[in-house]
């Protein structure tokens, strides 16, 4: 069966769909997107994802395109038009399409709007998870306002690819004070050897991950010690535990950072105990 994706307003073959050459996310990265996880059916915390999808619109002034429920229908048809059990499906928002012009297109310009789903294998997680994974460290070089989720990956893009030259799943960004802000693609968190759980503020300098919310919410419940601070590398390399978070990582544990290794280099028991709690804490919407 070939993947549908949605268009502008249309369903079509994903080796078909197109944006125009003036679309403002191709010419300018002026667009925002969401990630959801598709589990068992089901779509994970769609409402804290939409409403982060909002809120980097109205940073960025760009309408929403739609109202919310005829967006969460569009998202349903997709997953179901892929036949997505278990998955992830994508939406990305931009200031539509316009003449090439560095200042905003007219008022009335409508956004435009692209929906993919696709399937992932469970077990791929599960096995990275059973072993853990490496990650590296690269100089912060991103824009100030990395809280709102935009299509301008660059430099995510590089750290990921180097990471992935390196042998490791994730890059962790570092500021100019050696205090680990997020990862290339996902939230960075420590296990003291005391226990306590940390990871750098949401205010600003990094995205408000929403798996990172579910595990603070994980973390509420079971009465764990948590401390929201920002941590060095040093600091990180002298941890008990180490972990990413994101849609598509769930809660990852981190057995090694650049050459050091994590604790006794293998995964946590705390991680891999917020892993097996996540979907039940997670809110689930039939897809």
């Amino acid at each position: 069966m070939s993947r549908i994706a949605y268009v502008n307003g249309r369903y079509v073959r994903h080796a078909e769909a197109a944006v125009h050459i003036e679309d403002r996310g191709y010419q300018f990265a002026d667009g925002v997107y969401e990630v959801c996880e598709i589990w068992q059916g089901k779509i994970v915390d769609e409402r804290r994802h939409l409403d982060r999808l909002e809120r980097s619109l109205r940073e960025l002034s760009i309408r929403m395109p739609m109202s919310r429920a005829a967006l969460s229908q569009i998202l349903r048809q997709v997953v179901r038009k892929n036949l997505v059990r278990d998955g992830i499906v994508y939406m990305q928002v931009t200031r539509g399409v316009a003449r090439r012009d560095h200042v905003f297109p007219p008022a009335d310009t409508p956004p435009a709007l692209v929906i993919t789903a696709k399937p992932v294998r469970p077990a791929a997680g599960e096995k990275a998870a059973e072993q853990g994974v490496a990650v590296i460290t690269v100089p912060e070089n991103r824009w100030d306002r990395v809280d709102i989720k935009t299509v301008g990956l660059l430099p995510n893009v590089l750290a990921k690819q180097k990471a992935r030259e390196a042998g490791a799943k994730e890059a962790w960004f570092v500021d100019a004070d050696g205090m680990v802000t997020e990862g290339g693609s996902t939230n960075a968190w420590i296990v003291t050897r005391d226990n306590c759980l940390v990871t750098r503020p949401a205010q600003s300098g990094i995205l408000k991950g929403i798996t990172r919310q579910v595990v603070l919410d994980m973390i509420e419940r079971a009465g764990l010690t948590f401390d929201e601070r920002p941590f060095s590398v040093e600091e990180a390399r002298q941890a008990k535990e180490a972990f990413i978070t994101a849609a598509s990582t769930l809660v990852m544990p981190v057995v090694r950072v650049d050459d050091t290794t994590i604790g006794n280099g293998h995964p946590g028991e705390t991680t891999m105990e917020l892993r097996k709690m996540f979907h039940t804490v997670s809110e689930l919407s039939p897809a």
